[in-house]
């Protein structure tokens, strides 16, 4: 072997769409879903809970090296949009213009997750999330129904946007489904640059019983605590001082 001959650096697997416990229908606490995502070969991870960044915070004061902190946002109209590196939470219920601007003035980048899977108006909400998205999902572990996935990669095609396949992981045992393989980055606009010479994995899509699990959990939780997730536009706004590149 030619020992001068310079070998490219291991591709990260990056997964940009999971959820802890802070969101109510998702079971992780913030260290298991770091632990569980590097035992799957998870290298980076976006915490992206509903409504809530309190739990991508806990998860990157753990493991800095390896969260990116992201949140969920049902906006007006119920498309769903994520932020990505964010440093402060953003209400839900807000026009998609506005939620767009927000997670802009943060530096942070607009994806579009599950473009298509929605039970009623996939289209309307399709077109309304990838009109503003940085980064498409283009594979959703969850989304069960094979034209949803389809669609959503065909429309990023077409529309040449930036590409992810990520797994919306709710349960521990969801993680490693889906990944993207990208070079090294550092920071949103390092992130946008490696997914465009990225590769998204799609490994396997969940049953759609994985949604009843899902709405089993929200459903005892709001019985328990009904005002603990509850969306608040007034509510103010959990901070934090950005740490540099995520």
């Amino acid at each position: 072997m030619d020992s001068s001959v310079t070998r490219e650096p291991a591709p990260l697997r990056v997964d940009l769409h999971a959820h802890t416990r802070f969101s109510p229908d998702a079971a992780m606490s913030p260290r298991e879903l770091v632990d569980r995502a590097l035992d799957a070969g998870v290298d980076r991870i976006a915490v992206t809970d509903h409504g809530e960044i309190e739990g991508a915070l806990e998860a990157r004061a753990y493991a800095p090296a390896h969260v990116i902190v992201g949140e969920e946002i049902r906006c007006e109209g119920k498309t769903e949009l994520i932020g990505l590196f964010l440093t402060e939470r953003i209400p839900q219920g807000l026009p998609i213009e506005g939620t767009v601007e927000r997670i802009r003035a943060q530096g942070g980048l607009v994806y579009a997750p599950h473009p298509y899977a929605y039970a009623r108006r996939p289209r309307w909400h399709a077109e309304r999330s990838l009109a503003v998205a940085d980064i498409v999902e283009v594979f959703n572990s969850r989304a069960f129904y094979p034209p949803w996935n389809r669609r959503a990669l065909e429309a990023a095609r077409a529309r040449s946007l930036v590409a992810a396949a990520s797994t919306d992981s709710h349960f521990g045992h969801e993680l490693g489904r889906a990944y993207t393989e990208v070079p090294a980055f550092d920071g949103a606009a390092g992130l946008l640059r490696a997914l465009a010479r990225g590769t998204p994995v799609g490994i396997a899509t969940a049953s759609p019983f994985i949604h009843v699990a899902s709405i089993s959990l929200k459903a005892a939780r709001l019985l328990v605590a009904p005002g603990r997730y509850a969306p608040d536009r007034e509510r103010p706004p959990t901070t934090i001082e950005p740490l540099g590149a995520d």
